[in-house]
Order: structure tokens, then C-alpha cells, then sequence
């Protein structure tokens, strides 16, 4: 989804969630290529795209733990989870230079045997840095370590609002003290402020109100959000969120 043009043909129903089919989905991304360019289908277009998109993470990262005693910047996290991996982009470019262990949470089998076993994964395998692999889809993956930091990029328009809400729930348990929840997303850019259906891979882009609004319902509270810096304007704006357990 990182790809994704702004559609001609907005999706008018007031609830868009209720269309996603996960079936569908799995059907969609299996026919994908295992590659750079299948996961970023405008790369040709945007060539900068995985650059800009590192350079925005990693400097959002920085910030979060620039002032965190139980997570400084001084040491790398003990354990963090990328969420709707796919082939493993942001594992290798950006989560394994900051954390000891990355787990995958990943549904598609052939995205996650790049990680597993292809060439790129190497060395972050034989150094251990490579954790537990989950083939799951994210409404059914239930944490079984405790994590400084859960990665959601690009992945959690294929759940619904409910589904969303319940993840969310569930991520907030695994947390370690003073950990995040981080969620980079599209948003949509709709004349009205609705969120959108795409029904090509059937999933949601939504609104920054409509975000705030499950996190609220989740027992969530925003430490840190900003806009991805540098994308390109043909594409939906980009908004990152660190997210922590209300006390």
C-alpha cells in the first residue's frame, strides 16, 4: 500500500471497513512478485520512495527514544516485531540496525522465505537478529514475547475497524515498559474525510480522525505523530504514530 495513487473513484459507503475481505487480500498479495518492485509498484516512478521513507523512520525513532530512560538511544532494543513484514524492506534497511531481535509477523509464505532463506537475510540470520517468523495475518496474531517496539507500516488497511481495535488491544499487552506501538499509514486524502476502499487488494486507507478515533477506543494515547517529509504529492500523505498504554 506504500505505492498507492490517490483513486479517481472514491468508495462513498460510510463504513468502507465493512467491504475488506481478507480472503481476498491473501489472493491479491500472493500473486505479487517476492520483490522490491511488487511491494512498491510506483518504484520505477519514485525511485526515492524507500530512501525517503527509511531516512522519515529512522529520524521518527530517534526522536522517541532521544529522551527515553527505559529505551535510550545508547543501546539497541532488546526485541522488536515488524508487523505486515512482507519481504523483510524495513527489517533489513531500518529495525535490524536499532534492536538485538526482529520478529516477522507476515501472512504470505513466499514473502517471508526471503527472509528466511534468501541471500540479502544472511547475516542478520547467522547473527541471531532474525526472531521468531509468524505466517499469520495480524487479526490473528497474538504476541508471545514482550517487544520495545511494534512496527505497523503499510499493513493495518487490511483490517477492519473492530479487528483494528481488538490488535491493538492485544499489541498494547506485549509491550515493555516504556515501549511503542508505531503505526505508519496512509491517509486518505477524501473531499468529505472518509475513509477509502481499494478493492483491488481490499483494504481501507483512512483518516487521521478515524485513526485517533480507534485509538482512543483501544486505551491508547499518542506520544509522537508527524507527516513523512519529502513524498511525492501524486501519492497519499504519510503519518506516523507512537502509541503507548493510557495509564
Amino acid at each position: 500500500m506504500a505505492d498507492r495513487a490517490v483513486p479517481q473513484d472514491n468508495h462513498e459507503e460510510d463504513r468502507p471497513d465493512a467491504s475488506i475481505d481478507h480472503a481476498v487480500a491473501l489472493e491479491y498479495w500472493n500473486s505479487i512478485p517476492a520483490t522490491d518492485n511488487g511491494m512498491l509498484a510506483v518504484l520505477d516512478t519514485y525511485p526515492q520512495i524507500p530512501r525517503i521513507d527509511v531516512q522519515g523512520s529512522t529520524a521518527f525513532l530517534a526522536k522517541l527514544r532521544l529522551h527515553s530512560t527505559q529505551h535510550p538511544k545508547s543501546q539497541p532494543l532488546a526485541r522488536v516485531v515488524d508487523c505486515g513484514a512482507g519481504i523483510g524492506r524495513i527489517t533489513l534497511s531500518f529495525l535490524s540496525k536499532h534492536a538485538d531481535v526482529v520478529d516477522i509477523v507476515e501472512p504470505v509464505v513466499s514473502f517471508t522465505r526471503e527472509i528466511t532463506e534468501g541471500d540479502k537475510f544472511k547475516d542478520l540470520r547467522d547473527g541471531g537478529c532474525i526472531g521468531k517468523v509468524y505466517n499469520v495475518g495480524l487479526e490473528s496474531w497474538h504476541p508471545e514475547e514482550k517487544y520495545s517496539l511494534i512496527w505497523n507500516q503499510w499493513c493495518l488497511g487490511h483490517l477492519t475497524d473492530a479487528q483494528l481495535v481488538d490488535y491493538f488491544k492485544r499489541c498494547a499487552e506485549s509491550l515493555t515498559q516504556g515501549g511503542w506501538i508505531v503505526v505508519k499509514e496512509n491517509m486518505s486524502t477524501h473531499v468529505e474525510g472518509k475513509d477509502e476502499f481499494d478493492p483491488e487488494d481490499s483494504s481501507v486507507t483512512r483518516t487521521d480522525t478515524k485513526f485517533r478515533k480507534l485509538f482512543e477506543e483501544a486505551g491508547l494515547k499518542i506520544v509522537a505523530t508527524e507527516l513523512q517529509r519529502g513524498w511525492p504529492k501524486k501519492l497519499f500523505p504519510i503519518r506516523s504514530y507512537a502509541l503507548q498504554p493510557k495509564e
